[in-house]
C-alpha cells in the first residue's frame, strides 16, 4: 500500500514574520499526525530568503513534544557542515525524547551558497570528500555499534544510549546519494521536486541495482519527495499555485524571495518567455483537485515501484496548505491510526 509522508520547509511568506514559518511547521506536524501521514520531515537551509528552517535538530525537539505517533526527522542534516559525533549526539537526544520515531536524513549538499557554507564550517570544502567515511562513523555512533578496530575514536560513545536508535536515510538529487545509500544499506529518498524529476528514475534504478543489504534494511527502501497542491477545485488549486510558479521564475534567474501571495502573482505582468515558463510549470506540476493529484502521485509511484512518497507543499495562505494535506489524506483513505 502506498504511504504518504510530508516534507515541511518552513517557507517565509511576504507580510508575515519569518518566525511564524517555524510555528506553522510545528502546527503542521500536529495536523499531519492527526491525518495519518507516516513521517514528517523538516529541511535544513542557511541564509536563504525563502526557506528559513536552519536548525532541524531544534525544530524536531519541539515537534517531538507536540506529537506522539508520527515519525519525525530531518530532510536533511547537511553533514559536511558538522562533526559526525555531534550529529549523533543530537539525534540520540531526540531518540530519547521520541523513542522509535526519529529519522535522521542526511545530505551532502551545502543547503546554502559557498560563502555561507564557509561561515558554517571553514573546512567545509574538504568535508564532502570524506562524506562516506563520515556516514560510516555517524551510523555507528547513532546505533551504538562499535567503530572499526584501530579507529582513532573507537572508545568514544554518543549518548544518551538507549534501546532504540534513529532510522538513517540517505537523501539526494543526484546519483551520488543513491550510490552511498546503496553501499551502506540505507533507505534512500530522491528529491524529485528539486530536479523536477530529472535524474530520478536513474537514481532509483542505481540504488536498487547496487544495494547491499544491512541488518536493519535487508531490502532496498526507495522513496521520492514530490511537490503537490490540492484544492476543492482545479481553479482554486491553480490560483494558489501561481505563487509557487512565480517564485520558480525568479529562481531561474538566481533570485530567491519570500513567497508572494497568489493575488500578487496573478496580477503581475509577465514577458512572453515568462508566461510560457509559467504554463510549462502548470502542465508539469501535481496541482488540482485531490482526485487528480492523487492519481498523479499513484501513477508516478507505480512507474517507479515505490511504497512511499513524501509531499512538500507551498502556499502563501497557511490554511490552503493545511487543507491540501487534509484533502490528500482523505483521498488516500488515511486515518490517525494509519500513521
Amino acid at each position: 500500500m502506498l504511504r504518504l509522508s510530508v516534507l515541511d520547509q518552513s517557507i517565509a511568506a511576504v507580510g508575515r514574520p519569518e518566525g511564524q514559518a517555524i510555528l506553522d511547521t510545528i502546527a503542521m506536524a500536529e495536523q499531519c499526525e492527526r491525518l495519518g501521514y507516516k513521517r514528517f520531515w523538516v529541511s535544513e537551509h542557511h541564509s536563504h530568503p525563502t526557506i528559513v528552517g536552519t536548525a532541524p535538530e531544534i525544530l524536531l525537539a519541539a515537534i517531538a513534544m507536540k506529537t506522539e505517533r508520527i515519525r519525525i526527522g530531518s530532510a536533511g542534516v547537511m553533514l559536511p557542515h558538522y562533526a559526525p559525533l555531534k550529529v549523533a549526539e543530537q539525534f540520540r537526544v531526540l531518540e530519547a525524547l521520541a523513542p522509535g520515531r526519529i529519522d535522521l536524513g542526511l545530505g551532502r549538499a551545502p543547503g546554502s551558497d559557498g560563502r555561507t557554507s564557509l561561515a558554517l564550517n571553514p573546512l567545509a570544502a574538504e568535508r564532502p570528500n570524506q562524506f562516506p567515511a563520515d556516514v560510516a562513523d555517524l551510523s555507528a555512533w547513532v546505533s551504538g555499534a562499535p567503530l572499526p578496530e584501530g579507529h582513532p575514536f573507537a572508545a568514544v560513545r554518543a549518548r544518551p544510549a538507549g534501546d532504540t536508535s534513529p532510522e538513517i536515510w540517505m537523501l539526494g538529487s543526484s546519483l551520488y546519494g543513491a550510490q552511498v545509500g546503496a553501499h551502506f544499506g540505507l533507505p534512500y529518498a530522491f528529491a524529485w521536486f528539486f530536479t523536477e524529476g530529472q535524474g530520478g528514475p536513474e537514481a532509483i534504478q542505481i540504488y536498487r541495482e547496487r544495494y547491499q543489504p544491512s541488518e536493519r534494511f535487508p531490502e532496498p527502501c526507495p522513496a521520492i519527495c514530490v511537490w503537490a497542491l490540492a484544492a476543492e477545485t482545479e481553479e482554486e488549486a491553480q490560483y494558489h499555485f501561481t505563487s509557487r510558479a512565480r517564485w520558480q521564475i525568479f529562481r531561474d534567474r538566481g533570485r530567491y524571495t519570500p513567497l508572494e501571495s497568489a493575488e500578487t502573482a496573478m496580477n503581475a505582468s509577465y514577458s512572453e518567455s515568462e508566461a510560457a515558463r509559467m504554463e510549462q510549470l502548470r502542465q508539469s506540476a501535481m496541482v488540482g483537485t485531490p482526485e487528480k493529484v492523487a492519481e498523479q502521485i499513484r501513477a508516478l509511484a507505480g512507474r517507479l515501484n515505490l511504497n512511499e512518497v513524501a509531499v512538500v507543499t507551498w502556499a502563501h495562505d497557511e490554511q490552503v496548505r493545511q487543507r491540501s494535506y487534509a484533502l490528500l489524506a482523505k483521498e488516500f483513505g488515511m486515518t490517525a491510526d494509519s500513521a
